[in-house]
Order: C-alpha cells, then sequence, then structure tokens
C-alpha cells in the first residue's frame, strides 16, 4: 500500500490548507509573472499574470499545478519562477475529489476516484503517516506534494516523469508526485519559514469557474459590504 498520501490521524490542523495565509508584508502586484523563458501553456501564463498582477499570494511563494501539462511551476512571493518539473498527479482525470476521501484506506479508492482536486490551496511543510517530509495541499482530502513514490516498481513512476509524453503522467491517489531532487531543491525551500499558495488548474472546469469567478464574487461581496 502506498501511504504518501495519508493523512496521520489525529494531526494538528495547523498543517491544513485551511489555514489563513500570512499576508505580513505588502501583497505583491506586478503586471506579469516572470517565466524566465521556460516554456508554459497559455492557461498556466494567465493564472501566473492574474496572480502577480492581483497579489492574490498574499506575498507569498506560490505553486502552479498545470494537469494538463503534467507540469508545476513553483514561484517566489515576487512572481518570479524559481524552477518548474514534470508531476505525476491523479490517475483519474477530474476536478474535484471525492466526498470523504481523506479518510478511505487506499485500498478502498476506486480509480475514477484518484483525482487531483482543482482550486487554490494555502499549503505548508508536514509529515505523512509515514512521518515523511510532504507539503500537505488540502490536509481534509489527503492531497499532498511530495517526491515521487517509487515503492511499486510495477507502476514505473520514474519512467513515467522521464519520457518526453504526458500521456503516462496520470498514475498517483491524487498526490502530486515530483523527482526528489527537484522536491528538495525549489519546492521545499519555498514552503520553509512560511505557508504557500498551491493553484491547482482544472482540467475540466474552466478557469474562470474554479477562479475568476470565485474571485469577482467575492470582490463585489467587500464591495457591497463597505457601501453600507
Amino acid at each position: 500500500m502506498i501511504a504518501a498520501c495519508v493523512a496521520i490521524p489525529g494531526a494538528a490542523m495547523a498543517q491544513a490548507s485551511t489555514r489563513p495565509v500570512d499576508s505580513s508584508g505588502p501583497a505583491t502586484s506586478h503586471a506579469a509573472a516572470d517565466f524566465r523563458g521556460t516554456p508554459a501553456s497559455a492557461d498556466a501564463r494567465r493564472m501566473a499574470d492574474w496572480v502577480a498582477a492581483t497579489g492574490d499570494n498574499g506575498a507569498l511563494a506560490f505553486v502552479i499545478v498545470d494537469k494538463a501539462a503534467a507540469t508545476v511551476f513553483v514561484f517566489d512571493r515576487h512572481a518570479r519562477l524559481t524552477g518548474a518539473s514534470p508531476a505525476l498527479l491523479g490517475l483519474a482525470r477530474g476536478d474535484d475529489s471525492a466526498p470523504g476521501i481523506g479518510d478511505a484506506k487506499l485500498s478502498d479508492i476506486r480509480p475514477d476516484q484518484r483525482t487531483t482536486p482543482a482550486g487554490r490551496f494555502v499549503a505548508a511543510l508536514g509529515r505523512n503517516a509515514d512521518d515523511k517530509d510532504v507539503v500537505w495541499v488540502d490536509y481534509a482530502d489527503a492531497i499532498s506534494m511530495h517526491r515521487v513514490i517509487t515503492s511499486n516498481p510495477r507502476e514505473h513512476r520514474l519512467r513515467r516523469l522521464a519520457t518526453a509524453t504526458i500521456a503516462d503522467n496520470r498514475i498517483s491517489y491524487g498526490c502530486i508526485n515530483l523527482p526528489a531532487r527537484f522536491y528538495e531543491q525549489v519546492v521545499t525551500p519555498a514552503f520553509t519559514g512560511a505557508d504557500g499558495v498551491v493553484y491547482i488548474l482544472p482540467e475540466i472546469k474552466s478557469l474562470h469557474q474554479v477562479f475568476f469567478d470565485h474571485a469577482a464574487g467575492a470582490a463585489a461581496t467587500s464591495s457591497s459590504a463597505g457601501a453600507q
């Protein structure tokens, strides 16, 4: 059984993605994100530029997980790219986690439930049930970013990461598997000493449905409340 995505029962919710953004210091606001010449999809660029322009990351480092391209982009608090890498993602296509998935045994999770959910998550370094360090993205649903798991040789996870095609990058139970060196040298430093924000792009829904419509609604509510 692969336990990398299993949360620690009774662990402090300080590791959960529901933690408020630490907004100490001014929020970052730039016209566009700096990908430093790294190729990226139109949706990844649009998302990163939106974060840069609005300061939605709350002066924290942030990560964009482009599921359609099976690629992870890590940015510093000023929206400058610090690294990009291929990633292994949930076996099933979908933008939502199955209800109660975080409490299920891996052996009870159906193939169609092995999704990597889309959305905005406040993430933090923590430990999993095997006492290994991970970045908890959605603690309640046991979604994390971590070093690629190689305990099941039949899954060929290292080979999947190394191939040029993205067709074989869907294998996990929902967690985001990354090359060990990238996780240790790029991801871990980004979340050391502070939380970070992880934006997982949708593959079925639109960016507007997952991110922009929600942001516009929140802004309208705030404006209305201020007018009163």
